[in-house]
């Protein structure tokens, strides 16, 4: 009986990944940026090594009709399997006893899944979340989820490429312009502490509304046209010269 439990268990993991993939197999990037319903989220990590560190905290918010509802937000701390990871906790303020009493990310994750289904993802930098979320969902679920993600790091260096005339600003990653908290200062976004999951979320999803209301004005209106100008960022990014 117990293997046949496991295989079960697996069985319905890979359904949840399939029914996943499935939603998303046409999904139409032609509708206004305004249409969509997005969950903006942000990890804390042990460090940032994909073989190693782990998630210790998932925190995020649903944005509709391009507003926060802050009656639907998702906050888990997530209990490490090694134990030994202590330094990460002084960065995210979180407690060795809060992480030992904290569910472990078995838990976590299928209630992050839940929450998120088929709305689109926002994150700061968001390969390093995504990523991580990947590396969960491949070990636990044989198979990563298919939700569109947007990054306001990459939004907002269009912006100031696009609306502001900053040619240079693709550029200007390494040296700390584009940190979330520095950017929502120089936009007068409200403020909220950095390295907390839910702060952070929250945080992100003020910077996204701000830039995708500032880039309907350049006529960046839909997710493809968004996807497009990110391209021709990154191609100006390599070719600084415009060669």
């Amino acid at each position: 009986m117990g293997i046949l439990n496991t295989i079960s268990r697996l069985r319905g993991r890979d359904r949840l990944i399939v029914s996943n993939n499935r939603s998303f197999a046409r999904f139409d990037y032609r509708k206004q940026l305004t249409d969509y319903t997005y969950v903006v989220f942000d990890t804390e990590l042990t460090g940032l090594n994909r073989k190693k560190d782990e998630i210790i905290a998932i925190g995020a918010v649903r944005i509709r009709d391009l507003q926060i509802d802050l009656g639907e937000t998702f906050h888990y701390y997530v209990k490490p399997q090694n134990r030994d990871h202590t330094r990460a906790t002084l960065i995210h303020r979180i407690t060795p006893q809060q992480l030992e009493e904290a569910p472990p990310l078995e838990t976590v994750l299928p209630l992050f899944l839940k929450f998120i289904e088929e709305d689109l993802l926002v994150g700061h930098y968001v390969p390093i979340d995504t990523g991580f979320l990947d590396r969960a969902t491949r070990k636990l679920y044989n198979g990563t989820i298919a939700n569109p993600s947007l990054d306001t790091m990459r939004m907002a260096q269009i912006y100031k490429r696009m609306v502001l005339g900053d040619y240079h600003g693709s550029q200007q990653v390494a040296d700390g312009r584009y940190n979330l908290q520095r950017l929502s200062t120089e936009l007068n976004l409200p403020y909220f502490e950095a390295h907390d999951a839910l702060e952070d979320a929250l945080q992100t999803a003020y910077l996204f509304i701000f830039l995708v209301k500032k880039l309907h004005s350049v006529g960046i209106r839909t997710i493809r046209e968004l996807f497009a100008a990110g391209k021709e960022l990154a191609h100006t990014a390599r070719t600084p010269d415009g060669v």
